[in-house]
């Protein structure tokens, strides 16, 4: 990237299509979801988040912008565009749905989780609590551009919350006569079993319909069953994976504390020390847990739907197309 002699951007130089780092390598992705998942990003005005999107429009339609505006300040814009705006829609996305508000928020509410697991009242709360942020952050941050009705949305919000507060409930009764060290490895287990029901349930208009699909020039081609159900599945292991560390490591450090008899000298300890082993597992976790699957994700074209190729080939070319690309989604 190169700079002019006074420090303005050269617009032949940079593609705000795409991140700053090269996202088919997984050290690029990673440092691209280290800056979009930067908690400090939620404490930027709105003032300036749509300054940022005015100045990422401006420079895409190639319209005038400000002549001091450097290299960095132009690539801190885009991270804050990425960080608030939907992909797809370009929709302004709720505060705490945004991939900035995973760690402060699971934070506080695995902390929870892991520290009173043992009643069903707080099994029940706490699950409830993780499974409802979920729900959003799912339905926030979906693929596509498809419209859900408020009963859709409904709907599949009760189903995602029964089936996650059910199989926590069925899993701590499993584990009662167990050592602690099990029981507190239960919300883990509940969590990912719950990823697999939440996730479909809140993108299911996306199985329904077909998630879109487009070529290398960014064309819209139509709209792929096949392409949301690869992207869910690449998402589902990647919240799991955003979990595992601090769910495993964090109740191994509990375990530890209360075979020594500290957190029985010092119960206040209990829920600080969780949360804070947590936020530094989840600091690290999820930018990286991101970083495992491209965003803007790709499939064969031979591996599409036989009704939507035959759609295509009417209205292209198809004789290089090899591959078609989606938004996964987060």
């Amino acid at each position: 990237m190169g700079l002019g002699s006074e420090g303005t951007c050269k617009k032949k130089d940079i593609n705000l299509d795409e991140p700053r780092y090269d996202q088919e390598l997984y050290s690029g992705r990673a440092k691209h979801f280290f800056l979009t998942t930067n908690p400090l990003n939620l404490f930027v005005s709105n003032k300036k988040l749509e300054d940022a999107k005015c100045l990422i429009q401006s420079w895409k339609c190639r319209t005038g912008i400000p002549s001091q505006i450097t290299e960095d300040e132009l690539w801190r814009a885009k991270v804050l565009y990425d960080s608030a705006f939907h992909p797809d829609t370009g929709e302004k996305m709720m505060l705490i749905g945004r991939m900035s508000a995973q760690v402060p928020m699971n934070m506080l509410i695995t902390g929870g989780m892991i520290t009173f697991y043992r009643t069903a009242p707080a099994v029940i709360f706490w699950q409830w609590l993780n499974q409802s942020f979920n729900a959003l952050v799912n339905y926030t941050n979906r693929s596509g551009d498809i419209v859900q009705t408020d009963k859709q949305i409904l709907t599949s919000y009760v189903f995602a919350t029964s089936g996650a507060v059910a199989t926590a409930l069925g899993l701590n009764a499993l584990v009662k006569k167990m050592p602690p060290l099990v029981g507190r490895m239960v919300p883990f287990a509940a969590v990912a079993a719950a990823n697999c029901i939440n996730i479909p349930m809140m993108r299911a208009q996306e199985l329904n319909y077909g998630t879109p699909v487009f070529d290398s020039s960014g064309n819209k081609l139509g709209y792929s069953k096949v392409a949301a159900q690869h992207g869910i599945g690449q998402v589902i292991l990647s919240r799991i994976a955003m979990a595992l560390p601090g769910m495993v490591i964090t109740p191994i450090v509990m375990d530890y504390l209360e075979k020594r008899g500290t957190l029985c000298r010092y119960p206040w300890l209990t829920l600080p020390t969780s949360v804070g082993v947590l936020g530094l597992c989840l600091t690290f976790a999820t930018p990286l847990a991101c970083a495992f699957f491209k965003q803007k994700a790709s499939l064969s074209f031979s591996q599409l739907e036989d009704e939507l190729k035959e759609e295509i080939k009417k209205k292209y070319d198809v004789t290089a197309m090899d591959k078609v690309f989606y938004n996964k989604g987060l």
